[in-house]
């Protein structure tokens, strides 16, 4: 990268020791010497005992003084002090009045510098502290400036990049390259998101991630929503260049996902509200729907797919939780529709329903590419007993007609959802058959008094019909009611509704007509004994008045159950 600020090393003991004004002072290390390379924070000079107490830690202690010079244990007391107080050396004069060294106060200091961490330097011959004191301020003045430019500089790269609209591959190469480390973004489950290795190979830097990663770790997101971490795995931990780079670069990483998610979320709002436009027939030219299209990022296609998915209650009861699997599906389809070449749009246009329309060319077989794009997304969302209900409407040339038809595609994914079994990875509505003309018919006042009729007391008073006596006039449930073993009961279980219904007689019933009458697979598939199932059946002829042996009660039993199951579903 053009122009990249280098990184401010620190001022350590070492260049302390370097400046020409303490080597003239012949310097030597009496001990301490493997932290000859810790920071420094500044250079004081002390006669007394009391400068321990002032310290803040980093300091390198330079002195004179005879009461260091003469006792080893209380120097050694000094000592210790200074080393619990966070000092980073102490340099001490021992030369005598002609200024030649002074052995004996040297052996006097070595002695109680025994056993000591904190470097401890003795001067062999005549210096002047000031001259040290000002070289060494010079020094960290000049390192404190370089580190203000180091960070100005930081704030502009990081600055351009935002303005630039770079993505979070784009920072993390330039957060590598600045830190002069490898630096990996990961999610909040430690999935790697983008990485840079800044030489090292892919397959070294990742081998065996997620690991607990040393290094440097920034947290990215905004507090209290915290979704993933910059991490610097070969950094050194109190590498305070390296840990404002990753940290500058953590807030340009959220800036640019709460930009791109700004624009992702404004995007997709146009785009549900031109799918609701389109819905209805002739609501819509079809030139201007294409250029409204091709204004939201869908190039023209030669076939249009009308496509719906129920996503039903599977993404948990709290909307945050819907909105979540509803986003996540959107993209996971949105990668398989890329992934197969095929241009969309799509949304959520009410709550557990999404829509999509795919725009195929001529030569692309429909099935072909609705089974690549549905296997991909089951393989995220579908239960592991249990495709996702998926209805697709009628293909056309047309935007404006397929957009039409995506109210019978989200019909066609309602009625999949009522069924028990579905093996496909999508139906249309030839293959919904019997529950599709119900669906479509649910509505219809017909319908309503003949399902409740059948029904009965099973179902709850809130399914009561609506026009009075409709239930017990139709010339089919008044022959039913005679021809069935209620018939000594004067049909008075079939008159009457259940104040809360009988769910469980409900289930029993649907089980009983989907086995078709075969008593032994009932009693197999509610876990029953046949006594019991052939004693609730009993019941339950009685309660409905009629007979579950004759074909015709069952098929019109079948018929209303299927009535409401759809009209549960909505």
């Amino acid at each position: 990268m053009a122009d990249t600020p280098a990184t401010v090393a620190p001022v350590t003991v070492q260049a302390v020791l370097d400046l020409e004004e303490v080597r003239r002072g012949r310097p030597e290390v009496l001990t301490g010497a493997r932290r000859l390379s810790e920071a420094v924070s500044w250079v004081h000079i002390a006669e007394t005992e009391e400068v321990a107490s002032l310290l803040e830690g980093g300091e390198v202690i330079l002195s004179s003084s005879e009461m260091f010079r003469s006792s080893p244990a209380r120097t050694r007391t000094f000592l210790r002090r200074l080393a619990a107080a966070g000092a980073a050396a102490f340099v001490i004069e021992v030369v005598d009045a002609e200024g030649r060294p002074d052995m004996e106060a040297r052996g006097v200091v070595a002695a109680a510098a025994e056993g000591v961490a904190l470097p401890v330097i003795v001067l062999t011959a005549r210096t002047r502290f000031v001259r040290i004191t000002q070289a060494a301020h010079r020094l960290l003045i000049g390192a404190q400036l370089a580190r203000v430019e180091f960070a100005h500089r930081i704030h502009e790269v990081f600055t351009s990049l935002s303005l630039d609209g770079a993505d979070e591959q784009r920072i993390v190469a330039v957060t590598a390259e600045l830190a002069d480390t490898p630096v990996v973004l990961e999610d909040a489950r430690r999935r790697v998101l983008a990485f840079d290795g800044g030489g090292v190979p892919m397959d070294a830097l990742l081998a065996d991630w997620p690991r607990e990663a040393a290094g440097i770790q920034v947290p990215v997101g905004v507090q209290g929503r915290r979704w993933g971490r910059l991490v610097a795995p070969r950094a050194v931990t109190g590498d305070a260049d390296a840990a404002q780079v990753l940290e500058r670069a953590g807030q340009a990483i959220t800036m640019a996902r709460m930009a791109s998610q700004g624009e992702r979320d404004l995007l997709q709002q146009a785009t549900v509200e031109f799918l609701h436009e389109l819905m209805p027939p002739g609501s819509m030219g079809e030139e201007r729907a294409l250029a409204r299209a091709g204004s939201l990022g869908m190039r023209r296609g030669e076939v249009y797919v009308p496509v719906a998915i129920r996503l039903g209650d599977h993404g948990g009861t709290e909307p945050r939780d819907a909105q979540l699997r509803e986003r996540a599906l959107r993209e996971e389809f949105g990668a398989a529709a890329r992934q197969a070449g095929v241009p969309l749009l799509s949304g959520g246009l009410r709550s557990g329903v999404f829509v999509a329309i795919l725009g195929l060319s001529a030569d692309q077989d429909c099935d072909a590419v609705l089974t690549a794009v549905l296997t991909r997304v089951n393989a995220s969302f579908g239960q592991p007993s249990q495709l996702l209900d998926v209805g697709v409407g009628r293909s056309s040339d047309r935007i404006t007609e397929a957009g039409a038809e995506l109210e019978s595609a989200i019909q066609v994914a309602g009625i999949v959802a009522t069924m028990q079994v579905h093996r496909r990875l999508f139906h249309r509505f030839a293959d919904v058959r019997l529950r599709g003309v119900i669906a479509r018919l649910r509505e219809v006042p017909v319908l309503r008094a003949f399902a409740e009729a059948e029904l009965g007391p099973l179902l709850p008073a809130r399914s009561a019909p609506r026009g009075g006596g409709a239930r017990g006039t139709s010339a089919r449930g008044a022959s039913a009611r005679r021809s069935g073993p209620g018939s000594g009961r004067g049909g008075s279980g079939r008159g009457d509704v259940g104040e809360g219904g009988d769910p469980e007689a409900l289930r029993f019933l649907e089980v009983l007509l989907q086995e078709g009458g075969n008593k032994t697979a009932v009693a197999e598939a509610l876990h029953l004994s046949r006594p019991a199932v052939y004693a609730r059946v009993r019941r339950l002829e009685e309660r409905l008045g009629v007979s579950l042996e004759d074909a015709e009660s069952r098929t019109s039993l079948h018929a209303a159950l299927i009535w409401l199951r759809t009209e549960e579903l909505g």
